[in-house]
């Protein structure tokens, strides 16, 4: 099992992560289900 992270580390790797998916703005999808739909037909 993992190690327990501290208050401090969590938010730190949380603040990490913000920042990181800021600087990757995702192209705008479907809401959910749409998207689950089309992602559902692309497996099949």
């Amino acid at each position: 099992m993992a190690q327990k992270l501290s208050k401090e580390e969590r938010k730190a790797m949380a603040r990490k992560a913000m920042e990181k998916r800021a600087k990757q703005p995702k192209p705008a999808t479907g809401s959910g289900f749409a998207k689950l739909d089309a992602d559902a037909k692309n497996l099949r």
